[in-house]
């Protein structure tokens, strides 16, 4: 998954020969899983047409501040949509937009737009060799940048002058890559590595059933997605859930039983930066497994139980520079029992919830949390959705590393 998915990008287009492209942009920015919305400038039309765009985006193409064809005179609100963009991207963005970016003047919506917008901007230049090279708009590139927008820079190639050089606009794949990489480098957690343990354990009694538990994996996932969200490339290590995750920053190592979690989570933990563990690892498993399915015979049945290895609890003992999050699930003395895992397993953090509280628990989509932290701090938070409470819970882990 794109770290633009669920993103609002508005597309500003120019009058450069380059807008063609636009096109492929579009569909890139849609594939990506962003929103997009398009605002062209007036003579922009005579390269790529608004219905072109408007099919491809799925949404109204603005390039002036009243709808012409409409009887009743609408205002297109260029305030509204530099508010609703995530990011500005302006592509192709001709000398004569950038000028004018760099300098205030505000003369279509296009730019009333980029003058509104509270977003990140990012601009393609795309110009004739002379052109990018003149002094005023290298005056323009300057200014611009100490506004904080950013340049995609520009490929050099065959123009439409038929000059070769400097001055064509990047490929729509590479303004993506671009922009994808920019945003990732400015994450909190790009660089980092995150372990992440979800879903239950199922430990086998013969070939056909197994002592397990009714996690549904959902809080694991939702906090390696967040995770991801925050730059981290993510291993996500998960017993037999129907959960799905397609996110490009994360890796899924799917398990089955606690010794086969316990192993993959130690082949990546000495790596990792953070691990949490929210898994609901059995603690105990059948001593003996039988080769072929048990049959029923007599009135009552009797498994002979042994522990399975203490995953978090070895991984307290091993930790270096890791920051180590467990989940204590109880029903009686929560706090109590939190604490003193917090403790005996050296964790840096525990996130308790109680089966006492209606709407936590597993099978669930919300859950209601307290952070314990390492210094004994407790904070409480309210009911939330399993995604809020994982975004919670990676700010809490970014707070305490940055302490």
């Amino acid at each position: 998954m794109s770290i633009l998915r669920d993103k609002n990008i508005l597309l500003g287009i120019t009058a450069g020969i380059a807008a063609y492209k636009s096109a492929s942009l579009v569909r890139l920015f849609i594939k990506a899983g962003a929103n997009v919305k398009v605002v062209m400038t007036p003579a922009s039309k005579d390269f790529i047409t608004p219905l072109t765009l408007s099919t491809l985006s799925k949404n109204p193409v603005y390039s002036s501040f009243v709808d012409e064809d409409d009887d009743n005179a609408v205002w297109n609100n260029h305030v509204e949509l530099g508010l609703w963009a995530d990011f500005f991207v302006i592509a192709p963005a001709t000398a004569n937009t950038l000028a004018k970016m760099a300098n205030g003047v505000c003369d279509n919506i296009l730019l009333a737009t980029y003058l509104s917008a509270k977003c990140p901007v990012y601009y393609a230049p795309a110009m004739d060799l002379d052109m990018y090279k003149h002094q005023s708009t290298k005056m323009s590139f300057n200014k611009l940048e100490s506004y904080g927008n950013v340049m995609i820079p520009a490929g050099t190639g065959e123009l439409a002058s038929g000059l070769i050089g400097e001055g064509r606009m990047a490929e729509p794949e590479d303004i993506v890559d671009f922009i994808e990489k920019d945003i990732l480098n400015q994450l909190p957690l790009h660089g980092k590595k995150v372990l992440v343990t979800a879903g239950p354990t199922y430990e086998a009694i013969d070939p056909v059933r197994f002592v397990g538990n009714h996690s549904s994996g959902k809080m694991g996932f939702e906090i390696a997605k967040a995770a991801a969200n925050l730059g981290a490339k993510v291993i996500l290590v998960s017993g037999p859930t129907h959960q799905t995750i397609t996110h490009s920053q994360v890796v899924l190592k799917p398990v089955m039983s606690a010794q086969e979690m316990y192993s993959e989570v130690h082949k990546h933990f000495e790596s990792s930066d953070i691990a949490i563990l929210s898994a609901a690892v059995a603690d105990y498993r059948p001593k003996n497994v039988d080769s072929k399915k048990i049959k029923k015979k007599d009135s009552t049945f009797t498994i002979e139980l042994e522990k399975t290895k203490d995953i978090l609890k070895s991984l307290g003992e091993i930790k270096k520079q890791q920051f180590l999050v467990g989940f204590a699930l109880e029903t009686n003395n929560e706090l109590e029992h939190a604490m003193e895992k917090l403790k005996s397993k050296n964790l840096d953090l525990i996130v308790l919830n109680s089966l006492q509280d209606k709407g936590a628990g597993f099978g669930v989509s919300t859950n209601k949390v307290t952070f314990i932290t390492s210094s004994n701090d407790v904070i409480k938070n309210q009911l939330k959705s399993k995604a809020e409470v994982a975004k919670d819970l990676l700010q809490q882990i970014l707070k305490q590393r940055n302490a």
